[in-house]
């Protein structure tokens, strides 16, 4: 063993000066971990689905300013009152401006009309307002009326899923190129294992689903292979400096190595992503809500999910090692 590592009982606690933590030997127990919030995850999935908002289920969304800040649960009830069930009430900005979304069973059946019809849209906006306007002291304006059809909905729910299969591709190739395909395989199962369990956690509290959560978790996407690409790099490196060491114990010393900028990382990340949570508004609620878990369970990923692949595929120095031209021996001779 090198001069410049450490043992105790027969596996390495310093490298390079610097302590090495044994991440490894949890290997079995995040194993299970994982195993067990994918499988609940997919059951989630299977049993619940996402709840989709306007934005691919279609509907209408109708913004309002109060002269005086209304209470958002006596706004709820008086559009239940009037017939519109299901409507959502939010905080636009100020806390005079609403945004009311209808789904678009709910703006037919008070309209009587095509729900992609500019006088329908404008109708339901005019009796909304109308609504309000009875229950408020102060004056009610109407802002803006926007009506997202279910077909619009349906062509961004499909294109939003095909650019996430296309983004694992993209990220599958790049890193097939950069490493080897066993770093690959790796970076994929870490970031199918994330996006299932964002996915997941909102089927199991069946939060809203629209474009600003998909966001989400395609920047999910590129937040943990970014922080994966880190570990790789360094795997890589000490795979070839660290040549009398286990895979294991090479594992250790780069995740032990880039612990620090990781916890830093995911810490500052969180820290801004909080902050949205509590002051960011109801609009980006969910947005930053996603970000946190994926942050949270990238972090996890990228330090478990990615190695334990790279583990169960018997990952070793020869694997990094570039291939040897047929006949080079031959070309090195006089």
């Amino acid at each position: 063993m090198s001069s410049n590592t450490k043992e105790e009982n027969g596996k390495i606690t310093e490298y390079m000066g610097k302590r090495v933590y044994d991440f490894m030997r949890w290997r079995k127990v995040a194993a299970a971990m994982s195993f067990v919030l994918v499988i609940a995850s997919v059951i989630a999935l299977a049993m619940n689905g996402l709840k989709l908002g306007l934005d691919f289920t279609g509907g209408t969304q109708i913004e309002v300013g109060y002269q005086n800040a209304p209470q958002i649960a006596d706004v709820r009830s008086q559009l239940q009152q009037a017939g519109y069930e299901g409507a959502e009430v939010v905080r636009f900005g100020s806390d005079s401006e609403l945004l009311i979304k209808l789904p678009p069973e709910v703006a037919q059946k008070q309209t009587q009309q095509n729900a992609r019809d500019a006088e329908a849209t404008n109708s339901i906006g005019d009796k909304v307002v109308g609504v309000l306007r009875q229950g408020s002291d102060g004056r009610v304006d109407l802002r803006r009326v926007e009506m997202v059809g279910p077909k619009i909905g349906e062509e961004l729910r499909d294109d939003g899923g095909l650019g996430m299969l296309f983004a694992l591709a993209v990220v599958m190739a790049y890193v097939a190129l950069r490493f080897q395909y066993k770093f690959a395989i790796g970076a994929v199962v870490a970031l199918i294992h994330d996006v299932i369990i964002v996915l997941g956690f909102f089927a199991i509290l069946q939060l809203d689903f629209d474009l600003t959560v998909l966001a989400a978790v395609l920047a999910v996407i590129g937040y943990s292979i970014n922080d994966t690409i880190v570990v790789y790099d360094r795997i890589r490196e000490n795979f070839r400096k660290v040549r009398q060491a286990e895979p294991a114990e090479v594992i250790n010393i780069s995740m032990s190595q880039t612990l620090s900028r990781t916890f830093m990382t995911s810490f500052t990340t969180l820290l801004v992503l909080w902050a949205l949570q509590f002051f960011g508004g109801e609009l980006i609620h969910n947005f930053s809500l996603a970000l946190i878990v994926g942050v949270i369970i990238g972090t996890f990923s990228s330090v478990y999910v990615a190695a334990n692949t790279l583990m169960a595929m018997n990952i070793s120095k020869e694997d990094l090692m570039p291939p040897v031209k047929e006949g080079a021996d031959l070309d090195e001779m006089p």
